[in-house]
């Protein structure tokens, strides 16, 4: 068995978010022979001790790195996110700064699996949209582009009864084109749950199989608005991580597009704001007018601020007010959920997160041989044993009762 290089050891676990005193009760490193857990974890990470094969397997999972990573001679490179475009708030942790890098180390593993089952069998097209607009085409241009290739209808979207309807649409559009949508929430368990400060959303703009993945923690009307902005980065050729506030240039134009999409800047007029309307008029007028149209509170208050109807700390104030809302209501939800008898499954839910384009796709290549099981797992972010079920939940389409709007 060749040597582990202890310096990956300890890049592994910083880079998972963990202390020393953290990791050895995760990987089950107890005190022996009179030494310490966490001496005895040290001197695996010095190379005074090597790893036995089944702790390089634990590593590996709470890790959240490959097994094969601990054998290569040196660190992975950094970088592999693509472009960083997220302006974090203080208090961050390392874990979920950590958990935010495995999802997207994940979708990349996942996307990188689909490209070579599409390029084998010969599948493969090229989409020509991707990387056709750059920062100087304006905010008209990218939007009359995205919504000729979607073939996107504002009416038809404002007509849907709900938001989660409204999304559905516009996911659905989007995979047509070509692009598979995947809603993200954790990473195997609730003990992974991804913050929507440190990840919002991720693109990966490939031309013959892009990603977009938007954190399922958030709202649904996030979700349109992250998905938009996301299919942005898409059509300037950019594959990169969003969230926090959109500080940089490029975030700023990728909202811009994103809330001109769904509510062109003509149909602001129709809310009169002035000095003399107070914080809380306002904001019941932001929820009224947002919710007849299907699209999120806080877009609505991006949008006035970048119109200049008031400074960013108000607008900050607005995000707060409607995340607060948001945070409160789930919190309801779930404990109406406690009285209620079943709701959706396993799979259902699973299969939501994927979206339909990614299922039929896995679908179609595992009945013809052309992935294994562990693979079509891999791709939908299941178990293999998993598998099954999720496609028949895929084929069934029962609906999926989704959370609030913020």
């Amino acid at each position: 068995m060749p040597k582990v290089n202890p310096e990956i050891l300890v890049w592994a676990r910083k880079t998972a978010g963990m202390a020393p005193d953290d990791a050895v009760k995760k990987l089950g490193i107890k005190d022996a022979r009179g030494v310490e857990a966490v001496d005895r974890l040290a001197a695996l990470e010095d190379g005074t001790e090597q790893p036995t094969r089944p702790i390089l397997v634990k590593m590996a999972k709470q890790y959240r790195r490959p097994l094969l990573t601990f054998y290569l001679s040196e660190k992975p490179r950094t970088g592999d996110r693509g472009q960083d475009y997220r302006t974090l708030p203080d208090g961050i942790s390392l874990t979920d700064a950590a958990l935010a890098d495995a999802v997207i180390r994940d979708i990349k593993a996942r996307q990188a699996l689909v490209k070579a089952v599409l390029v084998d069998e010969e599948e493969a097209e090229t989409l020509h949209f991707i990387g056709t607009l750059n920062l100087k085409d304006g905010i008209k241009k990218a939007v009359e582009s995205i919504t000729t290739t979607l073939k996107f209808d504002l009416q038809e979207y404002r007509a849907k009864p709900r938001i989660d309807d409204a999304f559905t649409y516009l996911r659905e559009l989007t995979e047509a084109a070509g692009i598979f949508v995947l809603l993200v929430d954790h990473l195997g368990s609730h003990h992974s749950t991804i913050d929507v400060e440190v990840f919002r959303g991720f693109a990966l703009a490939d031309d013959t199989a892009p990603f977009i993945a938007i954190n399922a923690n958030d709202s649904k009307g996030a979700w349109v608005f992250t998905l938009l902005h996301e299919l942005a980065h898409l059509w300037l050729g950019e594959t990169g991580v969003s969230g926090g506030l959109a500080e940089q240039r490029i975030e700023k134009h990728c909202n811009d597009i994103a809330s001109e999409f769904l509510l062109p800047k003509a149909e602001l007029v129709s809310l009169r704001l002035n000095d003399g309307v107070s914080f809380e008029e306002t904001k019941k007028m932001i929820v009224a007018f947002a919710e007849a149209r299907n699209v999120s509170r806080t877009m609505v208050a991006y949008k006035l601020y970048r119109s200049g109807a008031y400074d960013f700390e108000r607008f900050c104030e607005f995000r707060n007010a409607f995340r607060k809302d948001f945070i409160n209501f789930k919190a309801k939800q779930k404990e109406r959920d406690k009285q209620k008898d079943g709701g959706p499954t396993y799979h259902n839910v699973r299969q939501h997160r994927a979206g339909p384009s990614l299922i039929g796709l896995v679908e179609r290549m595992l009945y013809s041989g052309a992935i294994t099981t562990t693979k079509a797992g891999k791709v939908l972010g299941v178990k293999g044993k998993n598998v099954e079920g999720l496609i028949k939940a895929g084929t069934r389409k029962r609906p999926i009762e989704l959370l609030g709007d913020a």
